[in-house]
């Protein structure tokens, strides 16, 4: 993903958004905002075509050394694409390049409402591992979320 893809990825962003199952964001950040909280690398874009169906990156979840191979995986795919495997071949790359990176595990939360991703993240080998009870809010509705996480199998 590069800084000229962000009109494209943030329309992505959007959709994701508007569907009030993907995240707790509301707004749309800018691509300094965004490029700030997301790791320099393991960064990646699906394309077909030159069109960008689905971006996937990764955020750091913690400032402690002891955490410093543990990410926080984004996935999200065009609404257009849905449905086509955009999502498992993106997961599939952050799952690779993470570890060439050094990241010995991955996690996600999800709303348990987000039947697809969920589904997706145990094809590809994260495992549930908590249930967090409101963590937030959402439009002032408080929501659950289903903390997953992938532990390489690679790094040791």
């Amino acid at each position: 993903m590069r800084s000229s893809d962000w009109s494209a990825v943030a329309e992505i962003y959007k959709e994701g958004i508007a569907t009030g199952m993907a995240t707790f964001e509301t707004e749309i950040p800018s691509w300094k905002q965004w490029d700030e909280n997301h790791l320099d690398s393991c960064r990646w874009v699906a394309t077909n075509q030159g069109k960008i169906l689905g971006w996937a990156a990764l955020s750091g979840v913690s400032s402690r050394c002891v955490y410093g191979g543990v990410a926080e995986v984004s996935v999200y795919v065009a609404a257009m694409a849905r449905g086509n495997k955009v999502g498992e071949q993106l997961l599939k790359k952050l799952i690779t390049d993470s570890e060439k990176q050094g990241y010995w595990t991955l996690q996600s939360g999800i709303f348990p409402e987000n039947l697809a991703s969920i589904k997706l993240h145990e094809k590809l080998g994260f495992r549930k591992i908590g249930y967090r009870e409101k963590i937030g809010q959402l439009a002032g509705v408080w929501l659950d979320n289903i903390l997953m996480e992938k532990r390489s199998k690679t790094i040791e």
